[in-house]
């Protein structure tokens, strides 16, 4: 049988949304859209670069959780209301993905919460066990 798990980071948007930060479905791992929330604080920068900063944190700690790390993603979605945004973002993205290069995609479109200024979503292959 397929391991089916899910990870919760503490934010209260799990909660009252209803979903997990992360599913682990055998191998795979699904990580949601994750914003610059730090969730101990619940609070969010108003910079673009560290609320990108702070996404990969909280993505980093769900892959951990899962068992893997960045090398391990596979596919990886930018969201940003601005696009202009998005360039001053690819230092701290290039730090964990530059060595990976997982297929990627970037959106511009429109977020739950004003303040959010950027959402990524991961996902990732498990190393073998």
């Amino acid at each position: 049988m397929t391991e089916r798990r899910v990870i919760l980071s503490g934010s209260t948007f799990e909660e009252q949304i209803g979903y997990a930060r992360a599913v682990v479905d055998g191998d795979r791992v699904h990580v949601s859209g994750t914003t610059g929330f730090d969730y101990t604080t619940m609070t969010i920068s108003d910079d673009v670069v560290e609320q990108a900063e702070q996404c990969l944190r909280n993505i980093g700690a769900a892959l951990t959780e899962a068992g893997c790390t960045f090398a391990d993603v596979v596919r990886v979605r930018y969201l940003l209301p601005d696009r202009a945004d998005f360039k001053p973002c690819w230092p701290a993205l290039r730090r964990c993905f530059g060595d990976v290069r997982p297929a990627a995609t970037m959106l511009v479109c429109g977020l739950a919460d004003p303040r959010m200024k950027i959402e990524i979503e991961a996902y990732a292959q498990r190393p073998a066990r």
